[in-house]
Formats: C-alpha cells, structure tokens, sequence
C-alpha cells in the first residue's frame, strides 16, 4: 500500500437541496440566533430539490485534497443500497481513492434533507449507526483528517487516538462535526491533544469551551482557550467577518476572498481541508489562510459543498487578483 498524502475520516451522506421559497428568518437584534419559520399544518410550495452526492465534512475534503493534487483517501461507511453505490462512484470520478469505504449489508447509507433558503440553509441530520473501525491495513499517511462521526463512534475515536500514539509522524487535523461537540472536549482529550490542527466557527467554539452562545468573548481569548485543550494551531471561522487562527504564539486574521455567495453549505469544509492542504504543500500558515478563503468562496457559487472545490492553479490565479488587502494579518488588536 502506498503512503497517502491526506487520509479523510467521517460519515459520508447523501444531501437532498430543498430550495425555499415560501418562508422567512426572523433573528435577534444582534443577529446571534436566527429561527428558519414556515407555515405550520399548511402545504408550502418549493422552488426544486437537487440531490448532492458523496458529501458530509471529511468527505468534502477528501475531495478538495484530491483536485489540489494530494494522494486522498477516505475512511467512512455506506449501506448496500443505490444511495452507497452511487456515493462510492462518485467519490472514484474525483479521485477519491475508496478502499476504505465500508459497504454494511443490511443497512441504510445517510440521507440528509437541506432547507435552503436565500443563501443559507438549514439541515436535517440523521447518523447511522454504523460499526465503525480503522482499516487493518492502513499505511500511515502524511495526515488524518478527522470530522464529524454519529453519537456512537465513541470508541472509535479512541482507536483512533491509540493509532495516532504509535504513528507519532502522522499529523492530525480535527473538525468536529455536530455530535463530536455534544461528546464534549473531555471525552475527547486524546483527539485534542494530538492535534496539529483545529477548525470550529465562533458558535462552536463556545460549546466546545461550555461558554453561553450569548456571551461576549474575544476571538483572541476563544482561539487561547481551545488551544489550551492541546491543539498547535486553532482555526475559527466568523461568516463574513473572516477567520482567524492562532498557533500558540501568534495571532491572525483573513478576510473573506470578495464575492457574493449563491449558496453556502461547504464553505467552512472547503477553508479547513484547503488550509490543511496547504500546510502539507509546505506553505507557511499566513500563505495557507490566503488560500482557505479563495476555495470557500469558490464553493459558494454553486449548489452543495464539491461542485466549486478548486484545483491549484485555480487557487494561485484568484490569488494573483486579488485586492492588496486580501493578507493575513498578524498579533491584531
């Protein structure tokens, strides 16, 4: 077997776009939590619905590693239906390498719902329970990517946890996924701790960290706080306002690359797998948080979380047209 590049671990999902056109959001004055409404025992017409293939977190970058060039694989399930058949051929045409997709006769492969209304969109999640476990046969990549796993992979995270002790050389990059947080920072610590590399947004990191949603907390001090759980360097994401990053020494922050989002599902995905990339390239932090934001806001241009992914010399183009103050800018205020 040979050594890949970038290893993806997480569930895979089917994803049905439900576009919207008879609802509303209503939000708090500071915009901190918004509710999707709709008419209650009526029935509420829809734009079209376009099923999305093969996506979820660790999927999604195993995909965008693929079109930058890395050697990608996924580790993850499917049942033995047309949804997990159609998932794994999808994932081959993108150069996934899919050896470590699990095919579970009997059951079911993950099929989501996403109620997308102008461009954000609300999603309907629903985890097998799958027997999850590491392939007995894998090399030991350059990095694991670890994201978002259903409530009863507790154990496996643990297994993962003793692979990652006995392949010191193996870098690890973490993006919780929903049921991930809910476990809690705790139950997790080995993960933390070896973790090279760490990605929430602002909402999650304070469940991670047990602070209020509705308190306030500078970025600087929730970018410490998660690091202070074991990661080297943290990520967190703030919509539109950017993202910042900080590596236990110091601080940064990117603005988001300019454009208008058509439809948003994928682009935290894309920033997380594209700056992990970039790192496995050899680029330094602030050259790989320039080319996080380019791939996310590709991905917002079209519908669900692959279609935008972006090869390198697309990335190193955009890049080239960039506004100057498209920078990461260093120890901020």
């Amino acid at each position: 077997m040979k050594q890949f590049d970038f290893v993806a671990i997480g569930d895979m999902v089917t994803d049905a776009f439900i576009k919207l056109i008879d609802a509303s959001v209503h939000c708090t004055v500071d915009n901190d939590s918004c509710m999707l409404s709709m008419r209650f025992g009526d029935k509420i017409p829809y734009d079209f619905v376009e099923e999305v293939i093969a996506v979820g977190n660790s999927a999604n970058a195993a995909v965008a590693a693929a079109r930058l060039g890395l050697s990608s694989a996924l580790i993850s399930n499917v049942g033995s239906d047309t949804w997990g058949k159609d998932m794994i051929t999808h994932l081959t045409g993108d150069n996934v390498i899919t050896d470590y997709v699990k095919v579970n006769e009997g059951m079911i492969s993950n099929y989501h719902y996403v109620l997308w209304y102008d461009v954000d969109r609300t999603i309907l999640v629903k985890h097998q329970d799958y027997p999850y476990a590491l392939p007995s046969d894998l090399e030991p990549p350059k990095c694991l990517y670890l994201s978002s796993l259903g409530e009863s992979s507790l154990a496996f995270h643990q297994e993962i946890a003793e692979y990652l002790a006995t392949h010191p050389a193996v870098k690890l990059a973490f993006q919780p996924g929903t049921f991930q947080i809910k476990l809690g920072a705790e139950k997790l610590k080995n993960i933390y701790a070896r973790t090279e590399v760490f990605f929430c947004n602002v909402e999650e990191s304070k469940r991670i960290l047990g602070i209020p949603e509705t308190e306030k907390v500078a970025i600087t001090d929730l970018l410490k706080k998660v690091a202070s759980l074991g990661p080297k360097i943290v990520c967190i994401t703030d919509g539109f306002n950017g993202a910042y990053a900080y590596d236990n020494n110091h601080t940064y922050r990117i603005g988001v690359y300019p454009h208008t989002p058509f439809e948003r599902t994928g682009a935290g995905d894309a920033f997380a797998a594209t700056l992990t990339c970039a790192l496995i390239m050899g680029k330094t932090l602030e050259e790989a948080l320039r080319w996080g934001p380019v791939n996310a806001m590709s991905v917002t241009q079209k519908v669900g979380a692959q279609k935008g992914l972006l090869t390198v010399p697309e990335i190193e183009a955009l890049l080239a047209h960039a506004p100057a103050t498209f920078t990461a800018t260093s120890d901020f205020a």
